[in-house]
């Protein structure tokens, strides 16, 4: 199949992917009068005496909005919001789908970070959690930070999801190789909002506190350039950060310089940067996640050629595809059961794990669930959500809710 041109004609076609449609039929001047006047004006009422019963008169207890800037859309770049809007109506059916959310897009016309910020406030009274997506870096690191304040969860997916899944992949893997997390040398090739949230994760920054999270050993983060090392002068603010948890041994070079020995590969790059001998300059046994797409860092086939143990890629048509709709639905549908404030580490960290104990045992075709298994986003909420209300101080109990 020609995806390209059979997606042009789906898409013309359906002239949108999604729809809103009513939960009850009104056919009857009874219906008219529940739904709207005089009956509506109940739980307006309700609502301007406790703010809090807008989560259970209204959507707001099952919406999320998806809010991009057009800016680091796929792997197209800086395309622009109405360009943007194909992909973020397919990220809403993904949400309803696995979890049974009602998502809508909001493209921005700004790629301003105070316009953004700005627009989300006045936007999140209707939605109880908001998806930030295909925002480029630096910005998207800041327009997150500035939004935690908000009171619903806002997550930036590009940055935090891919990092979740990784983790969970990278659980599963180090078994496969019989090699403890703690043991790892990793090399990240890409500094953006995915290289750096990855990172973070693997070395449990934001974790310090937490006895579940096992650091990697150590992380060598690339960009472009090459090793991103003490010795450069054109770093900004972001890069120049992560040498705070990265490259403790200060090492300078190219990527080939920097996966010499290293245990793990984990590219969210360019492709066709790696060959079968690059592969051969690692340690025994490498793991290889070459999430570039469409074309990966590097193909499986020369990456096994090189000595590789297992191989996972951003492509649904190749084995362990490393895909966040195996994070983001379950972990709003959790954090929209608990009514969490936020996405903490603890209910990252607690995803991750819920996505790699979804394959028993794996093996080196399936270290991470199949992208459309719909088990996984159940078992994501189920863990997103004890672990919020365990933050939280409240028992688990469930909300009621049947989608």
């Amino acid at each position: 199949m020609n995806y390209s041109e059979e997606s042009l004609k789906l898409h013309s076609l359906l002239k949108g992917k999604i729809g809103i449609r009513n939960q009850m039929d009104v056919r009857t001047s009874e219906h008219l009068s529940l739904v709207y006047s005089p009956g509506v004006a109940a739980p307006c009422i309700e609502i301007a005496k406790d703010p809090e019963k807008v989560w259970e008169y209204t959507l707001k207890s099952n919406t999320v909005a998806i809010v991009s800037d057009g800016s680091a859309v796929l792997g197209l770049g800086n395309i622009g919001a109405e360009a943007s809007i194909p992909v973020m109506e397919g990220k809403a059916m993904l949400f309803r789908q696995f979890g049974h959310i009602n998502a809508f897009p909001i493209c921005l016309n700004t790629q301003d970070v105070d316009e953004i910020v700005e627009t989300v406030r006045r936007i999140a009274p209707v939605f109880g959690g908001i998806n930030l997506e295909d925002i480029a870096a630096p910005r998207s690191f800041e327009v997150e930070e500035r939004l935690q304040d908000l009171g619903i969860p806002v997550f930036h997916d590009d940055q935090h999801g891919t990092a979740i899944v990784v983790l969970g992949a990278l659980i599963n893997a180090a078994k496969l190789v019989d090699k403890p997390l703690e043991e790892l040398s990793v090399v990240i090739n890409g500094a953006g909002a995915a290289g750096v949230a990855i990172a973070r994760l693997l070395r449990c920054i934001d974790n310090e506190n937490n006895t579940a999270c096992i650091p990697v050993k150590e992380i060598i983060l690339c960009d472009s350039k090459g090793i991103i090392s003490r010795d450069r002068d054109n770093l900004n603010s972001s890069k120049q950060a992560t040498l705070g948890y990265t490259n403790p041994n200060n090492k300078s070079g190219s990527i080939k310089d920097a996966i010499v020995d290293a245990d793990v590969f984990i590219g969210v790059s360019v492709g066709n940067i790696l060959t079968a001998d690059d592969i051969r300059t690692m340690a025994k046994d490498p793991i290889i996640f070459a999430l570039a797409n469409p074309t990966p860092e590097i193909m499986p086939e020369e990456a096994y050629k090189g000595g590789a143990a297992v191989v996972g890629t951003g492509r649904s048509d190749l084995p362990n595809q490393v895909n966040n709709v195996l994070g983001f639905p379950g972990i709003f549908r959790g954090a929209l059961d608990a009514r969490a404030k936020v996405i903490s580490p603890k209910m990252k960290l607690a995803t991750a794990y819920a996505i790699a104990d979804c394959v028993h045992p794996p093996s080196r075709d399936m270290i991470i669930p199949p992208a459309l298994n719909e088990v996984v986003a159940y078992k994501v909420a189920k863990a997103v959500k004890e672990a919020a209300l365990a933050e939280m101080g409240l028992p688990d109990e469930m909300t009621g809710y049947n989608g």
